[in-house]
């Protein structure tokens, strides 16, 4: 028997409807385990689910609080009591207000060794640090895996990395995540699954692990994985739930599509510099550089562990500028104050927010006009800290504790031990599924604000309108459809597109879009390389449709963006010539073919045809006739 390697393993042990892998790029269908939402994703694919016309969720559901929880005014609190009134009715795990985040709640609580899972947040490839294949994906998607318990997906190219030496006091699994980037950049990972392994991978701690597939999404990737080891096993047993182990790796001798090696006792401090996270340099290059603030945590770098090492490195001192402090869990926080470093912190100067993401998202916690802001966060696109002319830079920990106590980017000279307390149970913090009489009896709560999915029209054979935006490369769902201050509007789509899409690249873009579509015209819109690189929020995809864009027509589409197109009937398109990009302009009135999906096409602008090449699957052609999946959803529900 051909030895294989973790991912396929994990993937043979899931497989729908094949009883071997196929090659890289076909598509498959796999089990799936577990698959969740987050607030600000959470109402949209639960207004989903109950347009499918589901009565209980397939897989073991979850729905996390853990983005929009200012509650400034009712759109948060509404939406709240309404993905717990709604979790209620179709057995899904709800977790409240505070609880934590939702991908540090999913290691610490559900995620088990050997698990297949999708969430509707690009974090989701967190859970690879417990040797599973967690995969984030647009909330259609994840509504349809919790209906069905399936998911589908291209087969990924499988990447060794070959993990030696151990880490050097000072350096840490940030500083690991961001030499992968250095390596593979913001667009390397496209089609691919890292698959980490060596003697480095067990000197590391699951958090560690979890904190280097995080990131992983920054490359790109599918989702990132290790192996389930005693390491693994420590962690499980630490939190009551030894009986989740299993010990998983790859067979020797198993194949992959590429390798590459990092020596962990060969890195240094790095930085991920604004406003990339694939700007990489040594934090050394940057010493001296002045900063205005610090933030330390998110779903990247919360845990008891990274936090704890910041305080220790803080103890006895103050800060000397703005620090605020996001634990990942309401049992981190706990086992923080149980260590005696809530009390440092405080004495230290900083300000300890709620359990959630916060800042990393713009919810709060902006840096001043023109500041600096380090953070252990996974982002740092531009205006997403709510500051416009900020810049965000990206550090571990143990720089961000440095660079607190000096003012300036500051590299740790210091080796910290931290005092080890044990973890805390918070599982009663969650709203558990009802009995399913009871369940049946609930009535689900919908504030004013919570708007209907709205329906939309099957795609036409041509597609004639214009060229309403020309963007460049790297264009982030951010830049399409921007979180912080917009995010209670995720319920009432007609308000987040027209408040919101595009505003930061320009503010006349709805209302231009509004007036063409209602004038009969199909908006179409132009871009460069990874378009779409970022968050999965399906918003990005559902508030242009509903503004009339019919099409997007680039160069590359980052992988989560493709799907969520598809989704809400957009074409997305790239072009077969890169240098056809410089003939069409903003304004241009262009005409697409769209007769015939799987055949020839192409754009007319300026009498000229510009060929273009299809970046959907086959699969997905009669989901764009129809005008989204939802519309094929209820088209085979009815045959």
């Amino acid at each position: 028997m051909k030895p294989l390697n973790l991912t396929e393993k994990i993937f043979t042990n899931h497989l729908v409807g094949k009883t071997e892998l196929p090659p890289a790029g076909e598509v498959i269908t796999i089990k799936i385990d577990e698959a969740f939402t987050q607030d600000a994703t959470g109402t949209m694919a639960m207004l989903q689910l109950e347009a499918m016309g589901v009565d209980k969720v397939k897989p073991l559901s979850v729905n996390f609080v853990d983005h929009s929880m200012m509650q400034s005014g009712f759109r948060n609190p509404d939406d709240h009591e309404y993905l717990r009134t709604v979790s209620q009715r179709l057995g899904i795990t709800f977790s409240p207000p505070g609880t934590g985040i939702c991908h540090f709640l999913n290691i610490e609580n559900f995620v088990k060794p050997g698990m297949t899972g999708v969430g509707a947040d690009s974090h989701t490839v967190n859970a690879g640090g417990m040797g599973a294949l967690y995969f984030g994906a647009g909330g259609y998607d994840v509504a349809l895996a919790m209906a069905t318990g399936e998911y589908t997906i291209p087969m990924p190219k499988v990447v060794k990395v070959e993990l030696t030496g151990a880490l050097r006091p000072g350096v840490m699994a940030m500083d690991v995540i961001l030499k992968m980037l250095s390596i593979f950049g913001v667009k390397g990972g496209k089609g691919k699954i890292f698959e980490y392994t060596g003697p480095g991978a067990a000197t590391l701690s699951l958090t560690e692990r979890a904190t280097i597939t995080n990131m992983g999404a920054e490359m790109g990737a599918s989702t990132s994985v290790f192996p389930s080891d005693e390491r693994t096993k420590e962690y499980l047993e630490s939190r009551g739930r030894g009986a989740d182990y299993q010990p998983l790796a790859a067979d020797a001798g198993a194949e992959y599509a590429e390798q590459v090696t990092v020596d962990l006792s060969a890195l240094e401090p790095l930085i991920a510099i604004y406003p990339s996270p694939g700007t990489v340099e040594t934090v050394a290059a940057r010493a001296g550089t002045k900063i205005q603030q610090v933030c330390i945590g998110s779903c990247t770098n919360s845990s008891f562990e990274n936090i704890a090492s910041f305080a220790e490195y803080l103890k006895g001192h103050r800060v000397a500028i703005d620090t605020l402090l996001y634990p990942g869990s309401r049992a981190v926080a706990i086992q923080l104050a149980n260590a005696g470093y809530m009390s440092t912190l405080l004495q230290s100067g900083v300000r300890v927010m709620e359990n959630g993401c916060g800042a990393c998202i713009g919810q709060g916690g902006s840096p001043p006009s023109k500041g600096v802001s380090l953070r252990t966060f996974n982002r740092n696109f531009p205006k997403r800290s709510g500051t416009p002319d900020a810049e965000v830079h990206l550090v571990s920990p143990l720089v961000a504790a440095a660079s607190a106590l000096t003012g300036v980017i500051t590299a740790p000279d210091r080796e910290v031990t931290i005092n080890q307390v044990p973890q805390v149970d918070d599982t009663a913090s969650f709203g558990q599924p009802l009995p399913e009489a009871e369940a049946q009896k609930v009535e689900i709560i919908r504030g004013p604000n919570i708007m209907a999915l709205p329906d939309f029209d099957p795609l036409p054979a041509k597609l004639a309108g214009e060229v309403l935006l020309k963007l460049g490369d790297n264009i982030s769902t951010d830049d399409i459809q921007p979180a912080g201050k917009y995010l209670p509007l995720r319920s009432n789509v007609k308000e987040y597109a027209m408040q919101a899409t595009f505003n930061l690249v320009d503010p006349t873009f709805a209302e231009r879009a509004v007036a063409h579509r209602d004038a009969g015209g199909h908006g179409i819109l132009v871009g460069r390389e990874n378009y779409g690189q970022g968050s999965s929020r399906e918003h990005a995809a559902l508030c242009p449709r509903w503004l009339g864009i019919r099409a997007v027509i680039v160069a590359q589409f980052a992988r989560i963006h493709v799907a969520n197109l598809v989704n809400f009937g957009i074409v997305p398109l790239t072009f077969k010539n890169i240098e056809d990009y410089d003939k069409v302009q903003q304004g241009d009135k262009v005409t697409v073919d769209v007769s015939n999906l799987e055949g020839d096409l192409s754009m007319e602008v300026n009498g000229q045809q510009i060929p273009l090449v299809a970046a959907f699957e086959p699969k997905d052609i009669e989901t764009l006739k129809l005008g989204g999946a939802l519309a094929l959803f209820k088209t085979q529900k009815a045959a």
